[in-house]
């Protein structure tokens, strides 16, 4: 094992704000690991980001597979013996509108298969990173969620998500953030953080051209926690620099 700089892996890293992310973080000297569900897409965004002069390497991840999960901790420890940033970006809405209220009708399958790519695809990711994570000098972990997460501004008349209530995506993001503030104290005790980002509202394929930020712009809020310093925020839900309401 050769000496290396920081080596990030970064989740649904072949398109949007995932790939957007591997992108800044390489453009600031980190070695990115591109994850893709297909090694086809894995290799097609990195050689994109190589051609940018990006240090790149694709990894074939699908979070939901354990054998994948598996293969790319191995994969990472033979040849950096250690992680520096993971980013927990992939993720899925299998509800058809962010204005749906279907908490009355949504059926129990589209909760289990929204929740296992959106919460128990990190935790056990997350996992099974932890041993090389805990070789870096001062690990980030950065759990993308949503303020759609946000219970506090669910239960606000007044707040501008109250009529967006798709539960499956919704819950699965607040059960995300939960993870980031129990991992967050599980961890307390080492160099290494855990938050949660919440993008925004981002024109991507699950954003839609409706939103009003750009991509760049939406990979902002995760690139700053996973690059923050010591004396940056732990256990926290953060967008833009400000903290949201649980």
């Amino acid at each position: 094992m050769s000496d290396h700089g920081k080596v990030a892996l970064i989740t649904g890293a072949n398109k949007g704000i995932g790939f957007e992310t591997a992108r800044q973080l390489g453009r600031e000297g980190v070695t990115v690991l591109v994850g893709a569900r297909s090694l086809e897409k894995a290799e097609q965004a990195a050689a994109k980001l190589r051609g940018e002069g990006i240090q790149a390497e694709p990894v074939k991840l699908d979070v939901t597979s354990e054998a994948d999960r598996k293969a790319a901790a191995q994969q990472i420890e033979s040849k950096y013996g250690k992680l520096d940033i993971l980013v927990n970006n992939a993720g899925i809405m299998v509800e058809q509108t962010w204005a749906a209220n279907d908490s009355d009708k949504v059926s129990v399958d589209t909760l289990r298969q929204t929740f296992e790519t959106n919460f128990f695809a990190p935790v056990a990711l997350t996992q099974e990173m932890l041993p090389l994570l805990k070789k870096a000098p001062a690990a980030r972990i950065v759990n993308l969620s949503s303020i759609l997460g946000s219970l506090t501004h669910h239960g606000d008349r007044k707040s501008p998500i109250y009529n967006s209530k798709p539960l499956g995506y919704n819950a699965s993001k607040t059960a995300l953030n939960a993870f980031t503030v129990h991992l967050a104290h599980a961890l307390r005790g080492t160099k290494i953080k855990v938050n949660s980002a919440h993008p925004g509202w981002v024109k991507t394929d699950m954003g839609t051209d409706a939103a009003p930020m750009n991509v760049e712009d939406g990979a902002k809020t995760g690139v700053a926690l996973a690059l923050a310093g010591d004396d940056s925020p732990n256990g926290a839900y953060i967008h833009q620099g400000q903290t949201l309401p649980w």
